[in-house]
This record gives structure tokens, sequence and C-alpha cells, in this order.
């Protein structure tokens, strides 16, 4: 029983998001099945975001990170876009 008890408490919340995935999946069926589209894209959405939610908690990525990431992006992106020529793209008509 504390093996269980232990396991809960480490796992609890890749064990959540892996139990939001499977909901996802099987609204996701059943909502397909009744025509209705609109909530099958709801269901499919909520199901990604489980699955970026149980992948970044493997690895071990939080908020911090992906905002870091992001800055070094946009940092990059604009040094590379201020090497551009002034007439790129280039409209041949």
């Amino acid at each position: 029983m504390a093996t269980i008890t232990t396991s809960m408490v480490l796992l609890r919340w890749p064990l959540l998001s892996a139990v939001l995935m499977f909901l996802a999946s099987t609204l996701n069926v059943q909502f397909r099945k009744s025509d209705l589209a609109g909530l099958a894209v709801i269901s499919t959405l909520l199901g990604l975001g489980a699955a970026c939610w149980f992948a970044t908690g493997l690895l071990g990525i939080t908020m911090v990170d992906v905002a870091t990431i992001w800055s070094n992006m946009k940092v990059v992106m604009v040094e590379a876009m201020s090497h551009t020529p002034p007439d790129w793209p280039m409209v041949i008509t």
C-alpha cells in the first residue's frame, strides 16, 4: 500500500496528463461518431495540450525554459532579418 501511495505522489502530474490524453482521445472518437465536428476539434486540442504538458513534464522543461527559448529565437530572427537586403523579397511581375 505504501508503494502505491508513493508512486501516486511521485507521478501525479504525468499520471494526470496521461489520463487527460486518454479522455480527450475517447471523447474525440465519440464526438466524431455523433457528427459533432466542433467538439471533436476541441477535444483534439485538449489532447494535444495534455500531450505537450506530459512531454515537457517528463523532460523537465519549465515555463521559464520556454520563455528563455522564445526570447532567444526572437533575438536570432531579428539578427537574421537585419542582414537581409532592403528589397528582399523581390516580386517579379
